[in-house]
């Protein structure tokens, strides 16, 4: 009996050990994060009891702020005055579904909090008021994608290469933040439902392209490719590569044919600006799995981009042990096809790392917290995320990019005044309809660069091209970034481009 007993008082104290413990781990050691969880509904009934504080551009807009409202029940609103144009980005807050995008990254510092006491009474009674967080982000250029990518599935972003700044990120699907902020819980619902439904081609309005999904990058990966050689055979720079519309992939009865069946080869100063696919899988074969792979993850594959925003992807390259007996792999990846993906954002941090001496910055969206009375609190300090390259071998690859505008894939589509350094894609899809995902990446101007763009505009027709989907969306955002780095007004900057 005595002996049941103990083992019976035993996991009575146990349990309460158990209870004890979890106890401790929500109270101390989870706090903070649930707190700040938008799914805590304390967080998303303190974002319409009290006002939270505003989001505002880079150029002083205002992209979210609470208004007071006639409810007793909800006192606060939150309302977007440029709508879908930065909802991707900024998201939103509301009492149905919590906070969304920017609203839930910073809902610590936007939602109402104790504020440090400048006084002896606030001591003992003390102020809530909620921070406000200035972006790097640019209306203006905004509008731009916005026009250009003309209603398609799509992404573009906009990144200046020496800080990091994000001056633009539009995606195409996207939604109209106002209903999903409503305190009417049946029109929040019905846009929730219509926000979280895919079209086409597999996309959700809530889900942004431009940092949550991948796409083959088809010839635009070649600048790692080139890069892969820089950094560890220079001997390949300039190793010529058969003339032939095709290459014969060694130990495979595989034949990787030039797009359009043309022929091309010879050196990398060659085949980049002409974009040659059955050089550069040559190339990859000759570069090595390891080397190909060690480049890659180097320029941030297999890494989430430590973006200040939620659902960042990871882009893609395969293990080098995934090649060892799948040659035929390795030359397809090297062109950026095979399993081979790549976000928008994961591109345009190519070409940034490229344009700034082999940098790789930290992107961001934050510029600087601000408190209630306008003293900025925190602001983002510039930081290197990845170094692939150094200078001096960032710089063997710019000139190859200028010769893809001047007389490569990319020549005819910018103004030589721009001084547009460039990479064009066109990635097969594999579906049934033959799609193609196309592309671009550039920076500007190649000789002291400010601006570094990605484009992708996937499912497009066979007969598509980089150049000539991506291609004129990159102009007009290349001109309208020059032009606001430099105090002049984005509409006007040219006739082909929107205002």
């Amino acid at each position: 009996m005595s002996r049941r007993l103990s083992i019976l008082g035993t996991a009575i104290l146990l349990l309460f050990a158990v209870v004890a413990a979890q106890s401790a781990n929500v109270q101390f050691f989870r706090a903070p994060a649930l707190d700040a969880s938008p799914l805590n509904p304390r967080v998303a009934q303190a974002s319409t009891l009290y006002a939270r504080g505003q989001i505002v551009a880079a150029d002083g807009t205002i992209l979210a702020q609470s208004v007071p409202t006639s409810s007793g029940f909800y006192p606060w609103q939150r309302i977007y005055p440029l709508g879908s144009l930065t909802s991707g980005v900024v998201g939103f807050s509301g009492p149905s579904y919590g906070n969304w995008g920017l609203e839930a990254f910073y809902g610590s510092d936007l939602a109402a909090h104790a504020q440090p006491p400048q006084s002896f009474a606030q001591v003992l009674a003390p102020i809530s008021a909620a921070d406000s967080v200035t972006l790097t982000l640019e209306p203006a250029l905004q509008r731009v994608a916005r026009t250009a990518l003309g209603g398609q599935d799509g992404a573009a972003v906009v990144l200046n290469p020496r800080t990091g700044d994000v001056l633009a990120m539009y995606s195409n699907p996207n939604y109209n933040p106002a209903p999903l902020a409503s305190t009417v819980y049946a029109t929040a619902k019905a846009a929730w439902k219509a926000d979280t439904t895919r079209d086409a081609h597999g996309f959700e309005p809530l889900g942004l392209v431009a940092t949550q999904q991948t796409f083959p990058p088809g010839s635009t990966f070649k600048v790692v490719t080139t890069a892969a050689a820089v950094i560890g055979r220079p001997d390949l720079l300039v190793k010529p590569y058969p003339v032939k519309n095709y290459a014969v992939i060694p130990n495979s009865p595989l034949k990787l044919y030039n797009s359009g069946f043309s022929a091309c080869g010879g050196t990398v100063a060659v085949m980049l600006p002409e974009s040659c696919d059955p050089g550069y899988a040559l190339l990859g074969l000759d570069i090595g799995a390891n080397l190909m792979s060690a480049t890659a993850n180097s320029f941030g594959y297999n890494l989430v981009p430590p973006l200040d925003l939620g659902g960042v992807v990871a882009s893609y390259f395969p293990a080098a042990s995934s090649f060892q007996y799948n040659l035929p792999g390795l030359a397809y990846s090297s062109i950026g096809q095979e399993n081979v993906r790549a976000s928008a954002l994961q591109n345009a941090l190519v070409a940034a790392a490229v344009a700034n001496g082999g940098a790789m910055m930290t992107p961001h969206l934050m510029s600087y917290i601000s408190g209630p009375d306008g003293t900025v609190i925190k602001r983002f300090k510039d930081s290197v995320w990845q170094r692939p390259l150094t200078p001096a071998q960032a710089q063997q690859i710019v000139p190859l990019m200028q010769n893809v505008v001047r007389y490569g894939t990319a020549s005819g589509i910018f103004p030589a005044a721009l001084d547009v350094a460039a990479k064009t894609g066109t990635a097969q899809t594999g579906n049934s309809k033959k799609n193609t995902d196309d592309w671009m990446i550039a920076f500007a101007p190649a000789t002291n660069p400010t601006v570094a763009v990605a484009v992708v505009m996937p499912f497009q027709a066979q007969s598509a091209f980089g150049a000539t989907v991506a291609g004129p969306i990159i102009k007009c955002l290349v001109e309208g970034a020059l032009a606001l780095q430099s105090g002049h007004p984005v509409s006007g900057t040219s006739t082909t481009c929107p205002s």
